[in-house]
Formats: structure tokens, C-alpha cells, sequence
């Protein structure tokens, strides 16, 4: 920091002397560019979801501009001839807009969306690189559940984002999130008024939305987000096991200026990627929807992939409805709301589980193979096996067309998936660890 100064000009050693007096940042960016970060690619799978969410966060607001987030109808009289002359909400009439009037707004519009899939995707798979290699273990567990956290909240957002346009697909999520938020015991009218302004579709409907979208959900997941690389910043971080690497020890590249470097280099390439997506890869096409009418609901709906699962569970789960406490449960309440519960639970949960299960309390800094942990492998890769069933079963209808064949016979293959898969994706896990291990 000593040696920078000195070789700058008058004016900048003057700028870093007044601040470093004021608030003593010398020390504390002395420190931070001297942080050592190991040298493997998966370490950058966090990076990529950082640098998506800020593209997201960026073409959001540009969104803001033009977007109208309002019920109100309109007859549409824009460009796209098809609907010219519809009855239609503003929020789907200013997304038209936006995406054939606006200049560069289709553009935009679909960078937003992208961005949200490859954040989404990166998180997930940084995730699963952190269970599978045992990241999650003493001192870091904190930081495990503020990962969760930010993975439960961008989902919501996610969803809520894509259900604002008010076009028929978004409105047929809708229509499906409401009846899942009344099939909640006790608090389900409460949140279903809360959320939707009443019996839906409500007049407030798209405007509570729209500040759950843009303003409490982004301020959670950067206040998450902002936790999250504090504790990053704060402890020693983690790196694979190889020659004079120790528990001790942290062997690689300084940030400044090797890690910095491959930052910024990650950063314009996600830009990149994303600006071309947007550009040539279409995304939720909703002209070819047209406006939400709540007695039509057309066939082959599919939602964004990072809620498939869900979709799968509500189309596959049996027509049960149990009667306990006074209360009697709705079918969707068990694969909508207690199965996202537990999944979400037991994921948070997990390094307390392990922690208490293997008796194992000391801290960690040296990540596992996942060869070495079959258990945990086995489980990982038999809940993976779980929920790539339920995705799959969320495009029954879709694979049914497709493949020519009744979606009532997919549905009973993919229940029985269900029951099959997963175990036997477990136990040969299992085994193929075991056997790896003897090498």
C-alpha cells in the first residue's frame, strides 16, 4: 500500500491520505488485497452467480422506466398487430411495449430473464460443489444457511418476477400459487389476502407484487448477499487437498492483482454471454400468450425451470386430502407447502445433522472428495435423483405430445420413478464411492 501511494500523484496520495485519516482504510484494504484464494476453477461458480445478480440487479432498473405494474385495462394499441385492439391489463400492455416499441427493450428484457436463469443455475450448482465437498462444515455453517436463505428468497423473486407481465402463462402461476397460499392451515386466507389483496385476481394484485419484486426481496437477498461475503472476506477459505496444502494454510493467488484480474475477466464474461442470450436465444415469448383471462388455461404451461420441481410434485402427488385436528389439508398443501418446508429444512439443517450424526465438531479447511464421504454422496446424488423425477414430471404433458403417448401412462412411470430412482441412484453411488475409494 506504501510503495502504491508513493507512485501516485499528488492528488491521489492527498485523496488516500485524507480518507486513511478519517476512516484508517489502509489497513483494512492492505488486508483485503493480500487475501489468498486458492487456484480451481469451481471457486469461480460463486463469482458467476455474483456477477449474474448484478447484471439482473442492472437491467432491472432499466426495466423500472417502463414497466407498468397496474391491473387496469386497456385496449392495446401498439405495434404488435395480432393483439392490436385487445382488452388487456397496462402490466401486460407496457411489457408489449417494451419489448417491440421500446428501443433495445426486447433486448433488455430478455438479458433480465437470462440473467435470473444463469444466477439461479450458478447458485445452485455453487451449492452443490459446497455440499458434496463438505464446505458447509465448522467454522463456515453460518454461511451455509445464509446461502440457503439467499437460494429460498431468489426462487420467490424469481417467480415473482416473471408473474408480473400478467400474460396467460404468468397468470396460470398465479392462479396456482393462490390456491397453493389458501391450502396452508390457519395462516392460508390470511397470506392469500396479504400477498394477492383479497379473492383472485385482486385490483392490488400486481402492485403488491411489483414492491415485493423490486424493493423487500432484492434488499433480503443483498443484505444476505452482503453477509455472506463479509464471512467469505473473514475467514480462511477453503481449498482441495493437494501438496503443501494443510488446514493451516491457504495456497494460491493474492486478489491484488492475479484474483482481481480473474474477476473482472469473469465478470465481462458473463456480460457477454448474457447480452448474447438476450440477444439470440428468445425467452418467454409473451405475445404468443396474449392476456391473462382467468376461465381459459391453456395446455403445455410450463414455468421457469427453477420451479419444474414444483410443478412435477403438484401434477404427480396423489388426490389425498386428510382430515386431523379439526382441520381438514387440501391435496396441494402436501407436495406445494410441506414438501418445499422439509426440503428446505433439511438442506439448512444439514451440517448440524452431519455434525451430530458423525460426532465430528472440529473445523475444516481442507474440502472432501467426495469419493472419501459415500454417505453424504449418496444422499446428495438420491435427492438430486428425487427432484430431476419431479422436474420431468412437471413437463409430463409437454413429453407426452412429444413422445405420443398418454399422460395419464406418464404419470404413473414417473410415480414410480419416485419410488425407485432415488434409492438406486444412492445405493450405486454408494458403491462406485466405495469401490473409488479402494484405488
Amino acid at each position: 500500500m506504501g510503495d502504491t501511494v508513493s507512485k501516485a500523484t499528488p492528488l491521489t496520495r492527498r485523496t488516500v491520505r485524507w480518507l486513511d485519516d478519517r476512516i484508517g482504510a489502509a489497513g483494512f484494504a492492505r488486508k483485503a488485497l493480500d487475501k489468498v484464494f486458492p487456484d480451481h476453477w469451481s471457486f469461480l461458480l460463486g463469482e458467476l452467480a455474483l456477477w449474474s445478480f448484478v447484471i439482473l440487479i442492472a437491467t432491472g432498473v432499466w426495466l423500472t422506466f417502463f414497466f407498468d405494474a397496474s391491473i387496469e385495462e386497456v385496449v392495446y394499441q401498439g405495434s404488435y398487430v395480432p393483439l392490436q385492439g385487445i382488452e388487456m391489463s397496462r402490466a401486460y400492455a407496457s411489457s408489449l411495449d417494451i419489448s417491440f416499441d421500446v428501443r433495445a427493450g426486447l433486448v433488455m428484457r430478455q438479458v433480465h430473464h437470462w440473467s435470473a436463469n444463469v444466477y439461479l443455475a450458478t447458485t445452485v450448482v455453487h451449492l452443490m460443489r459446497i455440499f458434496f465437498t463438505g464446505a458447509f462444515r465448522r467454522p463456515r455453517e453460518l454461511n451455509w444457511l445464509l446461502g440457503v436463505g439467499m437460494l429460498i428468497f431468489s426462487i420467490v423473486n424469481g417467480f415473482v418476477g416473471y408473474s408480473l407481465l400478467d400474460d396467460q402463462l404468468s397468470g396460470t402461476g398465479l392462479r396456482i400459487a393462490y390456491n397453493i397460499a389458501i391450502s396452508i392451515p390457519l395462516a392460508g386466507t390470511w397470506l392469500a389476502s396479504l400477498f394477492f389483496g383479497g379473492d383472485f385476481p385482486g385490483p392490488d394484485l400486481l402492485e403488491r407484487l411489483y414492491v415485493i419484486h423490486i424493493l423487500l426481496l432484492p434488499a433480503v437477498i443483498v443484505a444476505l448477499l452482503g453477509a455472506h461475503l463479509a464471512l467469505v472476506a473473514r475467514q480462511r477459505h477453503t481449498q482441495f487437498r493437494g501438496p503443501g496444502r494443510t488446514e493451516a494454510n491457504v495456497v494460491g493467488e493474492r486478489v491484488w492483482p492475479t484474483f482481481a484480474a480473474k474477476g473482472l475477466g469473469a465478470f465481462l464474461l458473463t456480460a457477454a454471454i448474457l447480452c448474447a442470450l438476450g440477444g439470440l436465444a428468445q425467452i418467454n415469448p409473451i405475445w404468443l400468450y396474449g392476456p391473462y383471462r382467468p376461465a381459459e388455461v391453456s395446455a403445455a404451461s410450463q414455468p421457469d425451470w427453477y420451479m419444474g420441481w414444483l410443478d412435477g410434485a403438484l401434477r404427480l402427488w396423489p388426490d389425498w386430502e386428510i382430515r386431523a385436528f379439526g382441520f381438514e389439508l387440501p391435496t396441494p398443501f402436501y407436495p406445494s407447502v410441506l414438501l418445499p418446508g422439509i426440503t428446505f429444512a433439511l438442506l439448512a439443517l444439514w451440517p448440524f445433522l452431519e455434525a451430530r450424526l458423525t460426532g465430528d465438531r472440529a473445523e475444516h479447511h481442507l474440502l472432501d472428495r467426495p469419493r472419501d464421504r459415500p454417505l453424504r454422496t449418496a444422499f446428495g446424488i438420491s435427492t438430486l435423483a428425487f427432484y430431476t423425477v419431479l422436474f420431468f414430471g412437471g413437463a409430463s404433458d409437454v413429453l407426452a405430445v412429444t413422445f405420443q403417448t398418454s399422460v395419464n401412462a406418464l404419470f404413473r412411470v414417473f410415480q414410480l420413478m419416485l419410488l425407485v430412482l432415488p434409492p438406486l441412484a444412492g445405493f450405486v453411488t454408494f458403491r462406485l464411492c466405495k469401490e473409488l475409494a479402494r484405488r
